[in-house]
């Protein structure tokens, strides 16, 4: 222990229905990005712990937790973060949910990625929209990688 964090997590198994939605978790999830996150674990499995106090009650995963529901699973893995103070679980709580939404994309890189992704055919299992982003968004980050040509598109 460094300064009074834990460094080593421990991931295990608890049954859903011994978790605890915070009480004021400030998140919303539709029924569109639920099952997304259903449709991401089932293709790329449970990746993602579900984080939670000592008292098993949920501080990160809210989401993943109900897409847990959706798919019948009676059990998803946690790491508990029992060292934090409420103050701290609190703030985490806001922390772990705005700090990813404050990062961008590096579009062309992303366009290519996703053109990379497009041209393996049949070697993909899933579809590209596993991703989170829609076909119209692919299509326009690919296309938007095209290189037109110089000169008057009216002459031949």
């Amino acid at each position: 222990m460094k300064n009074g964090i834990l460094n080593d997590l421990k991931i295990e198994h608890l049954e859903i229905k011994t978790l605890k939605p915070w009480e004021k978790n400030v998140r919303t999830h539709s029924k569109k990005q639920i099952r997304q996150i259903a449709d991401s674990i089932k293709t790329f499995g449970f990746n993602n712990p579900v984080l939670i106090d000592g008292k098993k009650g949920i501080i990160a995963g809210h989401g993943r937790v109900e897409a847990a529901k959706l798919l019948k699973r009676k059990s998803v893995p946690c790491v508990e973060l029992g060292h934090m103070s409420k103050a701290q679980k609190r703030a985490y709580i806001l922390a772990d949910n705005k700090l990813a939404l404050n990062a961008g994309w590096d579009e062309e890189l992303l366009g290519l990625e996703l053109g990379e992704l497009a041209n393996l055919g049949d070697e993909l299992d899933f579809d590209l929209d596993i991703t989170g982003f829609s076909l119209a968004e692919i299509d326009g980050l690919v296309e938007s990688l095209s290189v037109e040509e110089d000169g008057n598109p009216d002459c031949r």
